[in-house]
């Protein structure tokens, strides 16, 4: 089974790059979103099996935009992202509901095992 994926991110060279990672190891990426509020109307739209997103974005930041998808559906499984040095951001986007959470600069590596590990969690 293909896993779907919505990757939000305000900077496009980040979503690019997370798709450059995942496509090949199969995952699919359904949609992409540059900001909070884009994020939560993708995710209602898609219906995405998992949704990578960053912690800070405009419109809305990721930490609400989680809060605001878990409101819609208590299931959904969120990755977030963040920089070197959010650890605090981290723990708050944990605590609203986020699943697990990938640091920048990327790992391949460290991207990929997170997500399979996501998607292999019962709902």
């Amino acid at each position: 089974m293909t896993v779907r994926v919505l990757v939000a991110d305000d900077a496009r060279f980040m979503r690019q790059l997370i798709r450059d990672i995942i496509e090949p190891e199969g995952f699919e990426v359904v949609g992409e979103a540059a900001d909070g509020r884009a994020a939560v109307e993708e995710f209602s739209r898609l219906q995405p099996d998992i949704v990578t997103m960053d912690i800070v974005m405009p419109k809305r930041s990721g930490i609400d935009a989680v809060k605001e998808i878990l409101a819609l559906d208590p299931t959904a499984k969120v990755a977030m992202v963040s920089a070197l040095g959010q650890e605090a951001l981290v723990t708050e986007a944990l605590a609203a509901g986020a699943v697990d959470y990938i640091v920048k600069p990327f790992k391949p590596d460290s991207v990929i095992s997170t997500l399979r590990k996501i998607a292999e969690k019962a709902p």
